[in-house]
């Protein structure tokens, strides 16, 4: 083990019910580096953060902290190690103080009694040291992601965490808020923290890792510095090929139009106009808060129509749910597949069928043969990834999930499509998947409404681009 590694992972083996998850795995982390974990999903990223947070344990293998052999058999081992894993999924009590939350189980205390104002005082410290202008005293309630993700940050800082492990730390950020994001991260460089980087979204890379390690499969395959390497070598050895065709797109002349919405508004947008054409794909950008899904939610029944129209195949359409919605062949695949797209403990079966019960249920009677066509159509022809219709969601990648919330809306043969950011959260490989499904759609007709982030995928996926500001559509533009 070399005394220049915080930390260091030799020959990494991990295995559940015989099938290894990782395979011969090693990976170094130095002081003062952002070191990036680069894979597909499923390619085992999770599982070897999750040994370096004490979650789980390797069947084989040796792990070094500060050049010194340890065993992380727990969380509270690799908290003593000094790590501390920011995960996607925010551990915050929302209800109390900043102060409280940062030392939340290690109070202060002063003859028995928490010491509330020295909790506070402490925590105001770091916050100001690292330039964060915020008031320890105030409810992480009432903190924006972004702050709340400082708030997480600065909780490892507090109890002196040297690795810090921050799980797709942007993917729920304005760009403002990532940029504020990586100024911090230049600080904890600075004082010689080391941090593992994980993140589906390329440029991040590039612009805070000094190196990058690519695992496929749960095995090791490269380590590079970012300066030495390029997007597109870091794909082909992710996936273990060359992405000459990344974006799938067949350019169609234009169809009828499906869809004309004239001068909506609802709580949250005023004033939204655009057209729709069946084989479309109409792109919407704009920054996060610029009113694009809250626009979606009026077309499905989600927020009620306040002023303007929404006309469809010609005829004003007013929906008052999104039972409605379907019925006239809407579908929105939404944002946050986690909290509203599946439920993840239910079968894939159950999950891709869920939106055309009355297809298979007549009163008590159940057409099981049916509902198993159905759902093998789509788990055919979306190609989905599992051991069979009867394994649990929660067991699928994240790509694989994607799919299945998206053959879920299929099912229900939709005459518009809207895509709320339909790739966030998934590797390229599986990127590429729901790119060529999104344009075999189009070819077949199927109008869509895409929503993303992406901007590249937003010009290279789309027929049309809306662009809007301030809860309005301010810009229309063709590809």
């Amino acid at each position: 083990m070399s005394q220049q590694y915080l930390l260091e992972a030799q020959n990494i083996h991990k295995h559940f019910a015989g099938v290894y998850a990782l395979k011969d795995m090693h990976f170094d982390l130095k002081a003062g580096e952002v070191h990036a974990l680069l894979g597909e999903n499923g390619a085992g990223k999770s599982t070897l953060i999750k040994i370096f947070s004490g979650i789980y344990q390797c069947d084989e293998g040796k792990l070094f902290v500060n050049g010194e052999p340890t065993v992380i058999a727990s969380v509270h081992d690799a908290n003593n190690a000094g790590i501390r894993t920011i995960h996607q999924e925010l551990v915050l009590v929302p209800h109390l103080s900043i102060a409280e939350n940062i030392f939340l189980g290690n109070e202060i205390s002063r003859s028995f009694l928490v010491s509330r104002r020295s909790m506070e005082e402490k925590a105001q410290e770091i916050l100001d040291r690292f330039d964060l202008h915020i008031d320890s005293r105030k409810e992480v309630a009432s903190l924006t992601i972004a702050d709340q993700q400082m708030v997480e940050i600065i909780k490892a800082v507090s109890f002196d965490a040297n690795i810090i492990i921050m799980d797709e730390p942007t993917s729920s950020l304005t760009n403002n808020e990532t940029e504020k994001l990586f100024e911090l991260i230049s600080r904890l460089r600075k004082e010689g923290v080391g941090i593992i980087y994980i993140s589906h979204r390329m440029s991040e890379l590039f612009e805070i890792a000094d190196r990058v390690t690519v695992m496929r499969d749960g095995q090791y395959v490269a380590t590079k510095e970012i300066g030495d390497t390029t997007a597109d070598e870091l794909v082909s050895l992710m996936v273990g090929r060359d992405m000459t065709d990344y974006y799938i797109r067949d350019f169609n002349p234009q169809g009828k139009e499906v869809l004309r919405v004239e001068n909506l508004g609802n709580s949250c947008v005023h004033d939204v106009s655009f057209e729709l054409h069946s084989g479309e794909i109409l792109g919407f950008a704009g920054l996060v808060g610029a009113g694009r899904t809250e626009t979606m939610l009026s077309l499905v029944g989600l927020d009620p129509v306040k002023t303007g129209k929404i006309i469809l195949n010609g005829e004003e359409v007013v929906f008052q749910s999104p039972r409605d919605a379907l019925q006239k062949r809407i579908a929105l695949v939404p944002e946050d597949r986690k909290k509203c797209g599946f439920f993840p403990i239910q079968s894939i079966r159950n999950n891709l069928t869920l939106k055309v019960l009355p297809k298979f249920i007549k009163g008590i009677y159940v057409n099981r043969q049916k509902e198993d066509e159905i759902a093998n159509q789509y788990f055919d022809e979306l190609s989905i990834r599992a051991s069979g219709l009867d394994a649990p969601l929660e067991s699928l990648s994240g790509g694989n999930q994607q799919k299945v919330v998206l053959g879920s809306w299929l099912a229900s043969e939709p005459q518009i499509l809207i895509l709320d950011e339909p790739t966030r959260g998934i590797d390229v490989g599986a990127k590429a998947e729901i790119y060529t499904i999104i344009n075999d759609l189009a070819k077949k007709g199927v109008a869509i409404i895409m929503i993303s982030s992406e901007l590249p995928e937003i010009l290279n996926m789309s027929d049309r681009v809306i662009v809007m500001r301030d809860g309005t559509t301010s810009i229309t533009s063709q590809n």
